[in-house]
């Protein structure tokens, strides 16, 4: 399976070659689960929730920006409390391969707030979309919008009745030191 980034610009210079992971240590991996459970912490608390000073914390937490560990820092939103409360899995399959419709495509599906995640599968179903809307009606609009704009050979929708488990937050206890 391979993510498509949705950001304007790629993770890296040419998002078709893998990156190669960076070696993080015990205090990087401290560090990175105290951000990932609120980012809104002080420096000076997060310092003392790890065991250690400021100037190393901050210095650690540069880096790993500079090394592209730590992305863009932002809120979690409630969408069912903004009436967003349809959550669709959208099963693509294509029967173009071609650079330009794969360009076209995935322009599409970038400009689509919508659209909350997107993913190139291998197996019988191409690409599978994560699209979070206020209800049928509203997917029913995306999907009008989506094929208005490139061809698609088959699109199936899942409505997603209970959300059972969602966080943004990586199992960083399984990661290799």
């Amino acid at each position: 399976m391979f993510c498509i980034p949705l950001r304007s610009e790629p993770m890296s210079a040419n998002p078709k070659v893998p990156r190669m992971p960076v070696q993080i240590d015990a205090l990087d991996r401290k560090i990175l689960i105290a951000l990932q459970e609120d980012a809104s912490r002080s420096l000076e608390d997060i310092a003392k929730h790890v065991g250690s000073s400021k100037t190393p914390v901050w210095s650690r937490i540069r880096k790993m920006k500079e090394a592209g560990i730590i992305g863009q820092q932002t809120v979690l939103l409630d969408a069912e409390a903004l009436g967003l409360e349809a959550c669709f899995f959208v099963l693509i399959r294509t029967s173009e391969h071609e650079a330009e419709w794969q360009n076209r495509f995935l322009k599409t599906l970038r400009e689509r707030a919508e659209v909350m995640e997107a993913h190139r599968l291998a197996g019988d179903i191409d690409y599978i979309l994560k699209v979070r809307v206020a209800n049928a009606r509203a997917y029913d609009e995306f999907y009008q919008a989506l094929i208005s704009e490139v061809r698609i050979y088959n699109v199936t929708a899942l409505l997603s009745m209970e959300e059972i488990k969602s966080t943004p937050l990586l199992p960083l206890g399984s990661v290799p030191s």
